[in-house]
């Protein structure tokens, strides 16, 4: 795999969604499913959360301006739970969030997270919470999560997390991405494509 599709860290100031269950449908509201494309799926996150019925701004941690640019989500306990819809990962990524500290994730978005190349990483209870506090006092704090070592640093300190070691092999390796896959092995994939009767339309 080349160097670009690999993932060992990520670097960033962070935000904080607080709040247990919290599920697909708050992420990103079942109308904007409707999209042919993945292209604006930044602009909906949390949107019924961030806006009212006539588009006004409500307090919400991503509309908050001293988050502006932060790449990493905390979040508290079985994030990303309810329907399997990719489109609530893309809209985060989209957003900007690179990467999402969690106490506990849903087993289907942390598959389609790490599917685009985010980290799904948990840590105990106590532990989110003194980040959540951080990240809301100090919104300037940058926060480094390292895949290899298995740590996320701030400051001096540093903290461990847990990752399972599929998902955490294949960002490193950078085989989560399976277009770049196919695309560094396209001789092999033709070769097998005209072998296969429904890419020949049943002519062999």
């Amino acid at each position: 795999m080349s160097a670009d599709t690999k993932i060992v860290k990520v670097t960033g100031r962070a935000v904080a969604v607080r709040g247990n269950d919290i599920d697909t449908d708050r992420i990103i509201p079942a109308r904007y499913l409707k999209e042919v494309t993945f292209a604006r799926m930044g602009e909906y996150p949390f949107f019924d959360e961030r806006f009212d019925a006539a588009g006004k701004p409500r307090p919400h941690p991503l509309n908050d301006p001293k988050h502006k640019g932060a790449s990493i989500l905390f979040v508290n306990r079985n994030f990303g739970c309810g329907s399997s819809r990719e489109h609530a990962p893309q809209a985060l990524y989209r957003f900007g969030i690179h990467a999402i500290v969690g106490e506990s994730f849903a087993a289907i978005f942390a598959g389609n997270c790490v599917m685009m190349g985010v980290p799904t990483v948990t840590l105990g209870s106590a532990e989110i919470e003194e980040l959540m506090r951080l990240a809301e006092s100090r919104p300037q704090t940058v926060f480094s999560l390292d895949l290899e070592a298995k740590g996320l640093s701030f400051g001096e300190r540093q903290v461990r997390f847990d990752i399972p070691g599929t998902y955490r092999n294949a960002l490193i390796s950078g085989s989560w991405d399976s277009t770049a896959m196919l695309h560094a092995n396209l001789d092999k994939v033709r070769k097998v494509a005209v072998r296969l009767p429904y890419m020949t339309a049943f002519r062999g």
